[in-house]
């Protein structure tokens, strides 16, 4: 308004607008944007009970957001309706009817988890109540392992056990101490382990099993089994003996490994040799009993040719080694010389000649082709003789 308005001065109202007419306004136009008569009349309603109407569609819209959720990968959501269990969600994102109608519980179903028995955080830092079992050979030994699982079942991990971590430890325990009882001392210290860790884990499932505890037994390791300290050092002494005892048997069957075989060869071949023998010797029995008996065949036929015969074939075995042959003529005054050296040496240049032993001829001997016309005669005599 100007200053030189005539109504200026003429005003009624001077002071600021009314609370209540900018209120009468807002409802009109809110009306009008949700399909309201923009026209009609508003009743009038005071300040503060619109305020707290406001308030109230805030916090109304508040609580039903409250019930969005996310649930991330590997997690399972549990909805609990007044403390009942509803349903289980996977990953993604969920809704429930906000609290106290309903609430939620995120449970990690892929993180591993571990139960220390025997130890905590350390094998030094042992917990003997736990670790020091019995044998069945009625020895202590000093046992001390950890168990890692996962959980299956997210309602009966939840609900079912007041304590699931504490209930996995006493089954791992419970089942360690029944294989062990079962066991040698020695099974359970060195050939065992693998065995012992495989039944252990078996038998843990069973019982968490019957105890609805929603686990899932992935891996039993044996971090470390000895004896109790106040025997370590006699029960390391047995060993060291144990382990001599067993260097010593290997030596000796890798020593009986190398001999027996070689003495099994020797005595294959001394047989072998044995049984050559055997059957070259009868053999030449046999063949002299044969040969014998063509003999005797031939020497009833003809006894003189059969006889002279022998005789040569005995004078053609003893001399046949030698070089030095002296041949006495029946009836003559000379004596025959056959050159069986010269004709070795012809036969075998490289070697020397042999000796010959000759007796010298007398004055009256008679020439050397006489000499040779009587050899050639009494050797056609005897070829005579011996033809049948």
């Amino acid at each position: 308004m100007a200053w030189n308005d005539p109504q200026w001065g003429n005003n009624k109202n001077p002071g600021p607008p009314d609370l209540d007419e900018l209120w009468r306004r807002f409802n009109q136009r809110l009306n009008g944007m949700f399909g309201g008569k923009g026209g009609g009349k508003v009743p009038d309603v005071p300040a503060s009970g619109n305020l707290f109407g406001l308030v109230l569609a805030l916090l109304f819209l508040l609580w039903i957001a409250s019930g969005f959720y996310i649930v991330n990968q590997g997690e399972r959501g549990v909805v609990l309706r007044f403390g009942k269990y509803v349903e289980t969600t996977e990953p993604g994102p969920r809704w429930h009817l906000p609290w106290p109608i309903e609430t939620r519980e995120i449970v990690n179903v892929d993180q591993v988890r571990t139960v220390e028995v025997g130890y905590r955080n350390s094998v030094r830092n042992k917990a003997l109540k736990e670790s020091l079992m019995l044998t069945d050979d009625e020895n202590i030994i000093d046992v001390q392992f950890a168990v890692q699982y996962i959980l299956k079942d997210p309602v009966e991990f939840l609900f079912y056990n007041r304590s699931p971590d504490e209930a996995v430890m006493q089954a791992a325990e419970t089942a360690m101490r029944e294989i062990v009882g079962k066991s040698k001392m020695d099974f359970v210290l060195y050939e065992g382990r693998s065995e012992i860790a495989a039944s252990a884990k078996k038998l843990m499932q069973d019982i968490l099993d019957r105890y609805k505890t929603g686990v899932s037994i992935s891996q039993v390791t044996l971090q470390n089994i000895q004896p109790p300290e106040q025997v370590q050092a006699a029960f390391d002494d047995a060993v060291k003996a144990g382990q001599d005892r067993e260097r010593l048997k290997n030596e000796a069957q890798a020593y009986a490994n190398s001999i027996i075989p070689s003495a099994q060869g020797v005595a294959s071949r001394l047989l072998q040799e044995a049984e050559g023998y055997k059957q070259a010797v009868t053999a030449n029995a046999q063949g002299d009993a044969a040969r014998f008996r063509q003999i005797e065949a031939e020497y009833s036929k003809a006894p003189q040719v059969t006889r002279q015969r022998m005789y040569l074939d005995t004078l053609q075995t003893v001399m046949n080694n030698t070089s030095k042959i002296i041949v006495d003529q029946k009836g003559g005054n000379s004596l025959l010389y056959l050159p069986l050296d010269k004709l070795q040496h012809l036969a075998n240049p490289s070697s020397a000649a042999p000796e010959v032993i000759a007796q010298p001829p007398t004055p009256a001997a008679v020439p050397q082709s006489s000499a040779e016309s009587r050899s050639r005669d009494a050797f056609r005599s005897r070829e005579r003789e011996e033809r049948p």
